[in-house]
Order: C-alpha cells, then sequence, then structure tokens
C-alpha cells in the first residue's frame, strides 16, 4: 500500500515512504531521497528533481521489467521475482548502503510510474520495513 504524503505528517526515523517523482520533485527535508527506477523519469530534467542517492542497483533487473512492464495481471509474479532479486547479495549490499547514507533519516523512495501501488518502489519499501 502507498503512502501518499500529500496531507499527512512528515515521516518518522527509520519509516519508508513512496512517491512519484513529479508530485514531490524538490526536497521537502523530510527524508533521505533515494531514486529506484533504472531509467531516468521522461520529461523531468536533471536539474529540475532533487534525490540523494540514485539506486539503479536495487531497481527489477531490464527482463523482470520488460516482463512485467507495469501489466497488473503480472503483479503478484512480479512481486515474488523481484524479492527473490532483492535477496542477492548485490541487492543486501545496496540497501545496506542506502540505510547507512540515510543515517537514520526516513527513506523515500522515489519513482517515476504512475501506478505506484503495483510499482518496484513500493515491493522495495515493503521489502525495507520487514528487514
Amino acid at each position: 500500500m502507498s503512502t501518499d504524503r500529500s496531507d499527512a505528517l512528515p515521516p518518522d526515523a527509520g519509516e519508508v515512504v513512496v512517491e512519484r517523482v513529479y508530485d514531490h520533485p524538490v526536497d521537502t527535508g523530510e527524508g533521505f531521497r533515494v531514486f529506484v527506477d533504472r531509467l531516468w523519469p521522461r520529461g523531468l530534467r536533471k536539474d529540475a528533481f532533487h534525490f540523494d542517492e540514485w539506486a539503479k542497483d536495487l531497481a527489477p533487473s531490464t527482463p523482470l521489467r520488460h516482463w512485467y512492464s507495469h501489466d497488473v495481471a503480472l503483479y503478484s509474479e512480479f512481486r515474488e521475482r523481484y524479492r527473490a532479486e532483492l535477496g542477492s547479495a548485490e541487492a543486501r549490499a545496496a540497501t545496506d548502503r542506502i540505510r547507512t547514507l540515510a543515517d537514520g533519516r526516513p527513506l523515500v523512495l522515489l519513482t517515476a510510474t504512475r501506478d505506484v501501488e503495483h510499482s518496484n518502489a513500493e515491493v522495495l519499501a515493503e521489502y525495507l520495513r520487514e528487514h
């Protein structure tokens, strides 16, 4: 389930929230902003979008991303496959790295997808909350 922060309180330390890059392109000072898509968002200039870290290594693999292609009917299987990728040593090192960089601040996972609820960012947020 996605966390829409448009009228919510600032996140607590250690919290993980998901936002669309188009909704909050500037730094709100409310956490460590991690862009978690493999590809740059369409129509956004690099100087118009603030993020603290671009964690391409935490995005789904290119074959998995192509297979899923944001087909909601495939979401359950996508979620399982992506969580399996997140269990790799490389992904665990990447999650450790962003937690270290966040230094206790909330993690704000940023994605360009329209359907945040069925996105890799939502699966990653769930994974981070559990581990």
